[in-house]
């Protein structure tokens, strides 16, 4: 918000408590970051249906290492998406599950998700019509 946006009754929030993630250091940037990286996405969104076991999850999430899944985690969670439970269990155990804001992000992450799977006959066509550009011309086009 900038100065000339000040009500007349007052003074309306100072700049650094409006987020606007399009600047660098604001804080819905970095959890933007953490949610739309290579295993945010899939992270959130395979912990849509309930807490899961970190193993459950891994597995489910084919190819990310357990190392990433860790950082992945402990991020989302740093930023409020993900919650860690330690069951007090015998054996003890750890589980993950979306607070409320995590729910609300996974539920527009699945929405996306459904177009991008519903339309792969069409990325998959303009994937073929770009590569045979590029064969065509041997080079990358801009």
């Amino acid at each position: 918000m900038t100065p000339d946006a000040l009500t007349p009754t007052g003074p309306g929030p100072s700049d650094a408590m409006v987020a606007d993630v399009f600047a660098r250091d604001c804080t819905s940037r970095q959890a933007l970051e953490a949610v739309t990286g290579r295993w945010g996405v899939l992270t959130v969104a395979g912990l849509r249906d309930g807490a899961v076991r970190f193993n459950a999850l891994r597995r489910r999430i084919d190819g990310v290492s357990e190392k990433m899944l860790a950082q992945t985690l402990q991020t989302l969670e740093r930023d409020g998406i993900v919650v860690r439970e330690v069951r007090t269990t015998i054996p003890p155990h750890v589980e993950y599950s979306l607070t409320d804001l995590g729910r609300r992000v996974a539920d527009r992450l699945i929405g996306l998700i459904d177009v991008l799977e519903g339309a792969v006959d069409e990325v998959i066509a303009a994937q073929e019509r770009y590569d045979g550009r590029r064969e065509t011309t041997g080079r990358a086009t801009a």
